[in-house]
């Protein structure tokens, strides 16, 4: 993909004194406190809780009782319905030395247009592990347990100035689960158990949760969730052991996950919280659609086999005072340490040649740290001052290794792709929110400083570190016209650095005539977005629009051919990461609810429709990143006892002027059609402490594909169907608490 970026032009500029965005906890005294029952809290907007409709953004809440009743398993299911949010997840259809379909899994987040590592995942607030994605390498970014989660916080584009402005594409925070949620009436102990069953995977899973009042200053909680599973299935017909095949590749998934907190509060002014979360996932391939035709050949494949694991253990401190001081009413505290392994092992049997082994991981390990104060002045005459400022430091040391048996003709094991390598950034923020009657303005700053410092040690090429600075400002207004309705606008500037790889990134086979070279000029990549939104009530009605626009300047492409013929020997193909030209991606979104209950009995109508547009402006061709429209509806009734719902997802089609051609270069790009999905589900509490959830999804059994899941694939490919989505399936589960 080549996604490019633009600088804003001066009528929009001239916007910004009129557009503010990150607005905080503090919400203007009467006309908030009118609607606050019916806010959602969040804490991704401040680092603090605070009411979700008092945030000048954008941002979609997955609460832990959407996550139960809808049986939501993984952050695939966790988007299914949300506009302008997708998860990629191709089939697994990959080699041992080519191709990369479907080895990084669950891929990660694409929000409005941008994915990958351009989205800041988080838990608890503390950064997750990056993609890794290089040739027939690919590591994604699922390495979150939903079932240790309380919610999941979405924040559309770049509008963090306390997180950072390295989401370009906005932020998903996952909040784990506290044992308040099971504390409360004055109880002093806890929990709850579940089992459950997904019918498009074959999985089977089952946690507990065990939560405790030791006295008044210790609170604590132990959860622990196993899953079992099998691939994941489509709607392919061909089974047959060979390239041609388009039903699922036989696959065995396990997972399992522990979290564990302790909360000591000494008295009212402190509260210590220590965390420490474990979450692994293995899975095992037997790659059928990877074995050759035809068999006899001597280097045909005649079996494969992989194998990956991904794992990640965080260890964390947070700790809040409030001092009521002259300088800060309130000091938080945060240090956490955090390690990832991700490893692929893979094992290829031929005929009669040598067979082959490969054998790549990539590793993180982070110190991130972090300190911050706020404090709230009175001004007279309604006027309120809340300053919120701190600073952040991360340091990750990367690496990464290949090994094996039989590397292909000019290459030697072991192998690295790019240098062992420290990176470190730190981070000075600075945000100040005036409040008046109605009115909520917040100017924000954050001043990033990184490095990228590069082991030399075991490279084959001459490792480049790197540095540089930014200044990102933030701005933004709400201003709650009445009670039941409020507009917002925000201005936010993102700046994420290149990473280890992008700098780095080095391979070279002489006798096949290509290789991939460092850059030592790579520079940060840039946003600007424009965000105007309204919100608000009327009767039965609840409705949130928002509309966006964002010009990008710099944005890397990953292994982009520079120069050479491809002449082995003699002048091969040369390959590097670099800066390329700019795009501007724009869009809108409107989603609300029609609520019919009353006193909880009654009918609900929640709908959400997006659409995003994106184009290269330098060549003028349409982005690929983008995802096609999509509508959804549901019907809910809602009793004292028991719960249905019908929902309907409707995914727009693909259309030729909204795809770059030139990314496919032999035949034409496969799109995807229009197609409408509908989902049941059921929730009969059985007791108030126990309840059975059922669903069917897919209901009407339709055939239809996720556009990012065939980008690359042509109209005339016999292997569509291998990437079709699951058609009809069944999953129930059982809740206890105690």
């Amino acid at each position: 993909m080549a996604t490019h970026s633009l600088r804003p032009s001066h009528h929009r500029l001239a916007l910004l004194p009129l557009l503010i965005a990150a607005g905080f906890g503090t919400a203007a005294p009467a006309w908030s406190q009118q609607i606050a029952a019916l806010n959602e809290v969040v804490v991704s907007g401040s680092r603090s809780e605070q009411a979700k409709d008092d945030l000048p953004l954008s941002i979609e809440v997955i609460g832990r009782d959407d996550i139960e009743s809808k049986q939501i398993g993984d952050i695939r299911d966790a988007v299914r319905d949300l506009p302008n949010v997708s998860v990629k997840r191709s089939p697994a259809r990959f080699g041992l030395a080519q191709g990369n379909t479907g080895r990084d899994g669950n891929a990660g987040f694409n929000i409005r247009g941008l994915d990958g590592n351009r989205v800041l995942l988080l838990t608890d607030g503390i950064r997750t592990p990056r993609s890794y994605v290089f040739g027939a390498n690919a590591f994604g970014r699922d390495y979150f347990d939903v079932g240790l989660v309380e919610r999941i916080e979405i924040i559309k584009g770049p509008a963090s100035a306390l997180y950072g402005s390295d989401g370009l594409a906005g932020l998903v925070n996952f909040v784990t689960r506290e044992p308040s949620s099971f504390l409360r009436d004055g109880r002093t102990f806890g929990g709850s158990a579940n089992i459950g069953y997904s019918g498009d995977d074959n999985g089977v899973r089952g946690g507990v949760t065990l939560a405790g009042k030791a006295n008044d200053a210790l609170q604590w909680l132990i959860s622990a969730n196993l899953g079992r599973a099998s691939e994941l299935e489509n709607m392919g017909r061909l089974d047959v052991p060979n390239i041609d095949r388009t039903t699922p590749n036989p696959q065995r998934d396990r997972n399992a996950s522990l979290l564990a907190k302790a909360i000591v509060t000494p008295n009212a002014d402190q509260r210590h919280a220590f965390t420490f979360e474990h979450v692994e996932k293995t899975s095992r391939y037997n790659l059928l659609s990877g074995i050759s035709k035809p068999r006899y050949v001597s280097t045909s494949v005649v079996g494969l086999n992989a194998k990956t694991e991904l794992e990640r253990d965080r260890l964390t401190y947070e700790g809040r005072l409030r001092l009521n001081s002259v300088v800060a009413d309130n000091l938080l505290a945060v240090v956490s340490y955090q390690k990832s392994k991700s490893r692929e092992y893979i094992d290829e049997d031929r005929f009669s040649a040598a067979d082959r082994t490969r054998n790549v991981t990539y590793d993180e390990s982070t110190w991130q740290l972090g300190l911050q104060a706020d404090k709230t002045l009175r001004m007279g005459g309604n006027w309120a001052q809340k300053i919120t400022y701190g600073f952040d430091y991360t340091r990750t040391n990367v690496e990464n290794l290949q090994t094996g048996l039989g590397p292909p003709v000019g290459e030697s094991y072991p192998l690295k792709r790019f240098p062992d390598t420290r990176e470190t950034s730190s981070a000075f923020y600075l945000q100040d929110e005036f409040i008046h009657d109605r009115w909520s303005i917040t100017p924000g700053v954050r001043l990033d400083r990184f490095s990228l410092d590069a082991n030399q040690a075991g490279f084959n090429a001459r490792a480049v570190s790197l540095s540089g600075s930014a200044v990102s400002p933030k701005l933004g207004v709400l201003f709650r016209a009445t009670p039941q309705w409020s507009i917002y606008g925000n201005y936010a500037s993102g700046f994420k650095a290149p990473n280890a790889f992008q700098v780095n990134n080095f391979f070279e086979n002489v006798i096949s005539g290509y290789r991939t070279i460092p850059n030592p000029n790579l520079k940060p990549e840039k946003s600007r977005n424009i965000e105007l939104g309204m919100r608000g009530h009327a009767g039965v009605l609840r409705y949130d629009v928002a509309a966006f626009t964002g010009d990008y300047k710099d944005l890397i492409e990953n292994d982009r051919l520079v120069g050479g013929r491809g002449i082995p020997r003699i002048d091969p193909s040369i390959f590097q990461s670099v800066n390329v030209g700019r795009a501007r991606i724009s869009g809108f979104e409107i989603k609300g609810e029609l609520d019919f209950t009353d006193n909880g009995t009654g009918f609900s109508v929640p709908f959400a429709y997006g659409q995003t547009r994106g184009r290269d402006r330098t060549s003028n061709r349409p982005l690929n990143s983008i995802d096609p429209q999509k509508f959804s509806a549901g019907l809910k009734y809602q009793a004292p006892n028991w719960s249905v719902g019908l929902d309907a997802v409707h995914h727009g089609a693909k259309e030729w002027e909204d795809v770059d051609r030139s990314e496919v270069t032999t035949g034409l790009q496969f799109r995807t059609p229009a197609a409408t999905t509908l989902d049941i589900s059921a929730q009969w509490r059985i007791r108030k402490d126990l309840r059975l959830n059922a669903s069917v999804t897919n209901l009407t059994n339709k055939r239809y594909w996720m556009w990012s899941d065939v980008r690359g694939l042509t109209t005339t490919s016999a292997l569509r169907d291998a990437y079709t989505q699951p058609g009809r399936s069944f999953n129930v589960s059982l809740v206890a608490d105690f």
